[in-house]
């Protein structure tokens, strides 16, 4: 049998415990070394009594709260560090060659604020993979995602509630604004009635949650344009051709000038973006990699 597979019939326990120890000899402490791993000292204790007990030897000679290697412990150290770097090894060697292609579908909020994060993130651990990355609404990447045209969608979270087959990572929630030139009526009703309205597209999900606030206020609009870009409708505010209103967090509001929110009444309005994939897909090393790369994306921001 070949030393790969010898190790793939150890139990995957130990490797954590292999692992833990390696830490726990170089601080010379299970509280430190539980610190770092994000530990308990008492679950440090527990790996390495198990370990030691699978052994059959005393890795540490304990004394008080400090511990200290014991021989055995000295003579082990050298054969547990190989057995993690030939594991890690073998884990970064599957990851390589995991490189088929990935279709992600994106809408074009999150292509331009959390995509590029999130690349620079999975290429780390997956620069050979080639990303197809398809734009449009929401409504038509759920229906690819479903169809299997697409392994992975960024997207608005469907109102109909998911597929079984389908699973949904939730990455921000965000809040709709009232936004308008500086200088414009403050009241909406009155901004919404004598300036024109730049419609979020109908078509798309967060589209339809502003049709249907303007009608649950009972607000009519001066129709002006209607497109699906919140960040070009933010654009085109700024440069005073209308009145919006828009999903915030993922645009930039604050560092656009000569654009002013204005307070919209009623209870506030969210969309939710997240990761929509299929079940299947998040077998993949790669899938599962990118949606990690966009909910850390997420965090960063």
């Amino acid at each position: 049998m070949t030393e790969h597979r010898k190790f793939r019939c150890l139990n995957p326990a130990l490797l954590r415990y292999f692992k833990t120890f390696l830490v726990a000899a170089e601080t010379g402490s299970f509280s430190s070394a539980g610190a770092r791993l994000g530990l308990t000292q008492s679950a440090v204790s527990t790996q390495i009594r198990r370990l030691e007990e699978d052994l059959g030897c005393t890795l540490f000679d304990r004394s008080g709260k400090s511990v200290t290697l014991s021989e055995e412990g000295r003579q082990m150290l050298a054969d547990a560090s190989r057995i993690v770097a030939l594991y890690e090894s073998m884990k970064g060697a599957r990851l390589q060659r995991d490189t088929a292609p990935l279709d992600l579908g994106a809408v074009s909020t999150v292509q331009a604020s959390l995509l590029p994060r999130a690349m620079q993130r999975f290429r780390v651990a997956f620069p050979d993979t080639h990303v197809n990355i398809v734009p449009g609404m929401s409504t038509q990447l759920l229906t690819q995602v479903d169809a299997r045209e697409l392994d992975i969608a960024v997207l608005v979270k469907p109102r109909l509630g998911i597929p079984p087959e389908l699973k949904w990572v939730p990455l921000v929630k965000e809040r709709f604004v009232a936004v308008a030139p500086k200088g414009a009526p403050a009241d909406l009703k009155t901004l919404l009635s004598t300036v024109p309205f730049i419609r979020y597209n109908r078509h798309s999900t967060g589209g339809q949650l502003v049709d249907r606030y303007l009608k649950r206020h009972r607000l009519w609009v001066r129709e002006g344009m209607e497109l699906d870009e919140p960040a070009v409708i933010l654009q085109m505010v700024g440069e005073g051709l209308g009145c919006a209103i828009i999903p915030c967090e993922l645009v930039p509001l604050a560092q656009t000038p000569n654009v002013e929110q204005v307070p919209m009444p009623g209870m506030p309005m969210y969309r939710e973006i997240g990761v929509l994939v299929r079940q299947s897909a998040l077998k993949r090393a790669s899938a599962a990699a990118l949606i990690d790369a966009f909910v850390a994306a997420c965090h960063e921001r």
